[in-house]
């Protein structure tokens, strides 16, 4: 029997967190970040951590785990998480995994099996030169040879994901698209009660984003991003690719002003969650909870709280 889990997850700027404790706090759970970003040290406003006091008030992993100069796989995640899982269950308590990462909660939940785990990086890295010399078009029409469907969903400017699907093939025979059915075949790993948050009205959500990244930059944003460029951090490293890092990287070597880099930030921020709103659209059997302007946080963890008795979590 699969084990149970708590998902809070939605949008960026949805109140996930502050929903996350509330709920570990009084079902005596701990939180599992499911973050892509939050994963990173040092990189703490732009993220939008939980704070030193959050963290204090119930047990948090999977924050702080990588280097910004780390390239972070969603296998590595999946392995890392469930092993919080695991031990998180094995003292008695319950998984709340709290982000807006859905593939990270997609594959944590299903224990996707990753091809290959993390990949041969010899093998990648000569891939990779090979794409820079043949060409994306090159490289897809190698990938259609063997993998049609996976090529057919990626455009040749998608290095990354190209790569992947070719490395994937040499190292185990057998091809990306079939590695996902197979996993796709298998009972999930973990019996999940999910409750995604949002809010009713589209242009609430945008407002509470742009008012978080002007409270980022009163924190210290651009202060954050100029002492990890000071650390000797590149700029081209992913970490750094991320909304509300890349843009005052901008600003600070002079290409934008600050007020130019702070609007990109929220025009990113703002896009991301509309990416995020789809994602979470298609998840099943959910707890949907869409705030108004003023969202209430206690009737929500009494709706959750409701919803998770139902389920059979409790």
């Amino acid at each position: 029997m699969a084990e149970k889990i708590i998902v809070v997850a939605g949008p960026t700027a949805s109140g996930k967190t502050r929903l996350g404790i509330a709920l570990a706090q009084e079902l005596g759970g701990e939180i599992v970040s499911a973050d892509s970003m939050q994963i990173y040290r040092r990189m703490d406003i732009g993220t939008a951590k939980a704070t030193a006091a959050e963290q204090a008030a119930v047990p948090h992993h999977m924050i702080d785990v990588a280097e910004p100069w780390e390239n972070y796989s969603v296998a590595r995640y999946v392995k890392e998480a469930s092993r919080c899982c695991e031990d998180i269950i094995s003292r008695g308590k319950l998984p709340v995994v709290v982000g807006g990462t859905g593939l990270y909660i997609d594959s944590l939940i299903s224990g996707r099996d990753f091809a290959a785990n993390d990949g041969d990086e010899k093998l990648r890295e000569e891939l990779l030169a090979e794409y820079d010399r043949v060409g994306g078009e090159e490289m897809l029409r190698r990938l259609r040879e063997f993998d049609p469907e996976r090529a057919a969903k990626l455009p040749a400017g998608d290095k990354r994901r190209i790569v992947r699907a070719i490395e994937i093939y040499k190292l185990t025979g057998m091809t990306i698209t079939k590695h996902d059915a197979r996993t796709r075949a298998k009972p999930p790993r973990y019996d999940a009660a999910q409750i995604i948050l949002g809010y009713a009205d589209r242009a609430a959500l945008y407002a509470r984003i742009d008012r978080r990244v002007d409270e980022m930059v009163a924190e210290g944003l651009f202060e954050e991003v100029q002492g990890l460029l000071d650390s000797g951090l590149s700029e081209q490293c992913t970490a750094m690719q991320a909304i509300g890092y890349k843009e005052p990287a901008m600003a600070l070597r002079g290409e934008i002003s600050r007020g130019e880099a702070v609007e990109l930030i929220k025009l990113g921020s703002r896009r991301y969650a509309k990416r995020q709103m789809t994602w979470f659209r298609r998840t099943k059997n959910a707890l949907r909870i869409d705030w108004d302007e003023n969202p209430d946080f206690e009737a929500a963890r009494r709706l959750s709280t409701a919803f998770l008795h139902d389920s059979g979590i409790l």
